[in-house]
């Protein structure tokens, strides 16, 4: 083979080599930061994956909403109507946080079985719920696990 073949031919082997290690670096970083959504429902069956960070989202139940003495520390039930995930957070909850509002939670779960957020996120007005809510909230009504997703009114 003629040396100037040799050296095109290596050049185009160290782009291709090098485009595949982009890729593939790519693909790692979008796999490790990619937040996907679960509803209460999924949670309790376990189809979370353990030890990555993820959503949970639902209405706060009536009642269910705790804080531990004067810190930041509150801990709360989600639900999307069949059942329920309890909700851990340290920090300043949104101004629009009350219970029976549909809320989306980011985080992970710990090993007691307990939902530990890093983040909360609230709905923005009176006729708005993030789409995974409403979506998880119908499924549960349509498996016939909830009669009425919203409680007694």
């Amino acid at each position: 083979m003629n040396p100037k073949r040799r050296n095109r031919l290596l050049i185009i082997a160290l782009v291709v080599s090098g485009v595949g290690v982009a890729v593939a670096l790519a693909l790692v970083a979008l796999n490790e930061n990619i937040n996907l959504f679960y509803s209460p429902t999924q949670v309790v069956r376990g189809e979370v994956p353990q030890g990555h960070t993820f959503r949970v989202g639902g209405l706060v139940r009536e009642g269910s909403v705790r804080r531990e003495g004067q810190d930041l520390r509150v801990s709360f039930d989600v639900s999307d109507g069949a059942h329920t995930v309890t909700v851990d957070y340290t920090g300043i909850l949104p101004d629009l946080f009350r219970e029976g509002q549909g809320i989306v939670a980011q985080g992970k779960m710990n090993g007691n079985g307990r939902f530990v957020a890093d983040q909360v996120l609230a709905k923005h007005d009176e006729n708005y719920m993030p789409p995974e809510v409403a979506d998880a909230l119908k499924k549960a009504e349509q498996e016939g696990a909830v009669a009425n997703p919203h409680g007694p009114q």
